[in-house]
C-alpha cells in the first residue's frame, strides 16, 4: 500500500475493514454445558449473568470430550445452567456488543455514593432515544462514585460497586434491583476501522518493541483484586495472593475501565485494564516463551485480517534476533560486568566454562531489543555500520580495536567475499575435487547390468 516512496511522501492507500463479533452464541452440536472459571448470578427469569471476564463456557459430548468452547464477555446472558444438556442450534449466550455493564450480584435497594451533580455526574441527553441520563464525569476531587446495595430488611450494606468515568447510570437512587441487573454501562470503544495501512504501523511497533500508547496494566502475581483509595489522581488496585500473603499495587488512571472488579481472582499476566499490552512487561512477568507467542499472534493478527497467510517461522526468526541478548544481573566469578548486555550464546559458553572450573556462574535476564537496536548491537561492526549511525559505529569499533570475523552474509557481501552459505559455507570451502582414476567398466555397461 505504500506509494510515492521516491518522493518520501509515504502516501498510503488501502481497503477499510471493520472487526465485529456477533453478539450471540449458538450450540453447533448436541452436548452438555460446563462453566469454566465463570462467576455467574441467577436472575428472576431463570437465566444467568456472567460477572467476570476471563471465564469460558464449553460444550462436551457423551464421552466428556470438549467439542466447542467460548470466551464469555462480562454481563453476558447465559440461557442454560452448568451441567445441563443442550440441543444443536440452541442459543447459549447473548451480550451487548456496544457496552460494558456493571452488574449487581445481590438484590436490594440502590444508594449512590459520591454522586454529586456537576462534580462527579452530569445529565446528558441521548441523541438517538432523546432521553435524559446520568453520566459519570472526570473529576479532580478525592471522590469515588459508587453504587451501594442495601438489604431491604436489615438496612445493611451488602455490596458496593465502583463506577468508572464515562459510565451511563442505568438505575436511580432508592430503586429496588434484583440480582443480575445492570447498574451502569460504559460504551465500548468503537470498533476501529482496521486495514493493512493501519496494521503495518502496528507490526512496526511490535518489531521495534515500543511501548504502546495507552498501555494496559497487567497482573504481576496470581491473587484476589481489591480496590484502594486515590493516589495522585490515580486509583489504587491491590492484588493479594491468599496463599502467600504477597501483595502487588497498581496505580490506574481514574478514567480507565477496569477489566477486573473487586473480589475477582486474576492470574499472573492477565489484563486489568483495556489497551495494548507492553511487550517488555510480558517478558518481565511471564518470560520469553509467553512473549514469543504474544508477538507471533499479534503480528499474524494484522496479516490474517487481510487474508494473508505467513508461516510462523519467518516471524519467529525475527523474534529470536530480538531476544538474543542477556542482561547481567550477577556477574559471579566471570569477567562480565553488572548491567552488561551480552549475546546469549557467549553467556552460556562462559558459564559452562566457569562451572567446569568450579567457579560461580553469572546470572542474567533476557532483554527485548527492537529490530533497529538489535541490528546495531550485532557483533559485526561492518554490518552495523552499513545500516545506521555509520560514523558512531566505526568510531566505536576503532576506539575499542574491534575485529570483525566476517561470519554473516552482509559483511561478506560488503568485503566482496563469498557469502557463508551453500558452497561458500565454511565446512564446504576446503573441499577439493580429486581425480580417483578411470572406471574399470564404462558407465553405460554398469547401467545395463543394473537394468
Amino acid at each position: 500500500p505504500g506509494t510515492q516512496l521516491t518522493m518520501r511522501t509515504f502516501h498510503v492507500g488501502g481497503v477499510a475493514t471493520t472487526l465485529f463479533k456477533q453478539p450471540i452464541v449458538k450450540a453447533k452440536e448436541k452436548g452438555v454445558i460446563h462453566f469454566n472459571n465463570l462467576r455467574v448470578v441467577s436472575t428472576v427469569d431463570g437465566s444467568f449473568v456472567a460477572l467476570n471476564k476471563n471465564g469460558t463456557l464449553s460444550v462436551h459430548d457423551d464421552k466428556g470430550r470438549e467439542i466447542e468452547s467460548y470466551n464469555i464477555v462480562i454481563g453476558s446472558k447465559i440461557y442454560f445452567g452448568d451441567n445441563t444438556t443442550v440441543k444443536k442450534g440452541d442459543t447459549l449466550v447473548t451480550w451487548d456488543p456496544h457496552n460494558v455493564p456493571v452488574i449487581t450480584e445481590k438484590a436490594g435497594i440502590i444508594r449512590f455514593r459520591d454522586m454529586i451533580q456537576g462534580i462527579t455526574i452530569e445529565t446528558e441527553i441521548d441523541k438517538e432515544t432523546n432521553t435524559k441520563g446520568q453520566v459519570v464525569i472526570e473529576h479532580k476531587e478525592d471522590l469515588h462514585p459508587q453504587i451501594a446495595i442495601i438489604d431491604a430488611k436489615t438496612g445493611d450494606e451488602i455490596a458496593s460497586y465502583s463506577i468508572p468515568t464515562g459510565a451511563h447510570l442505568s438505575v436511580k437512587e432508592n430503586q429496588k434491583v434484583q440480582a443480575g441487573e445492570e447498574l451502569a454501562k460504559t460504551p465500548r470503544k468503537m470498533a476501529q476501522t482496521k486495514d493493512i495501512t493501519g496494521g503495518l504501523p502496528r507490526v512496526a511497533e511490535l518489531f521495534e518493541a515500543r511501548k504502546p500508547k495507552d498501555a494496559a496494566e497487567i497482573a504481576k502475581i496470581d491473587g484476589l483484586v481489591e480496590l484502594g483509595g486515590t493516589v495522585r489522581g490515580k486509583r489504587k488496585l491491590i492484588i493479594t495472593d491468599p496463599d502467600t500473603g504477597e501483595q502487588e499495587e497498581h496505580l490506574i488512571p481514574l478514567g480507565k475501565h477496569y477489566l477486573a472488579q473487586a473480589g475477582d481472582r486474576v492470574e499472573k499476566g492477565q489484563q486489568l485494564t483495556e489497551g495494548a499490552v507492553t511487550p517488555h512487561e510480558i517478558l518481565e512477568i511471564l518470560g520469553p516463551h509467553e512473549l514469543m507467542e504474544h508477538l507471533v499472534n499479534e503480528v499474524q493478527e494484522v496479516y490474517r485480517l487481510q487474508g494473508v497467510e505467513i508461516n510462523d517461522k519467518h516471524i519467529e526468526i525475527i523474534i529470536r534476533q530480538m531476544l538474543r541478548k542477556v542482561k547481567i544481573t550477577d556477574p559471579g566469578d566471570t569477567d562480565f560486568l553488572w548491567g552488561d548486555q551480552v549475546e546469549k550464546t557467549e553467556f552460556e559458553d562462559v558459564n559452562r566454562r566457569m562451572e567446569e572450573q568450579g567457579g560461580k556462574a553469572a546470572e542474567g535476564e533476557p532483554v527485548l531489543l527492537g529490530i533497529t537496536k538489535a541490528s546495531l548491537e550485532t557483533d559485526s561492526f561492518i554490518s552495523a555500520a552499513s545500516f545506521q549511525d555509520t560514523t558512531r559505529v566505526l568510531t566505536d569499533a576503532a576506539t575499542l580495536g574491534k575485529i570483525d570475523s566476517l561470519r554473516g552474509f552482509k559483511e561478506n557481501v560488503i568485503m566482496g567475499h563469498l557469502i557463508p552459505a551453500g558452497s561458500g559455507f565454511s565446512t564446504s570451502r576446503g573441499v577439493q575435487v580429486r581425480e580417483i582414476g578411470e572406471l574399470e567398466s564404462p558407465v553405460e555397461e554398469l547401467e545395463e547390468a543394473g537394468a
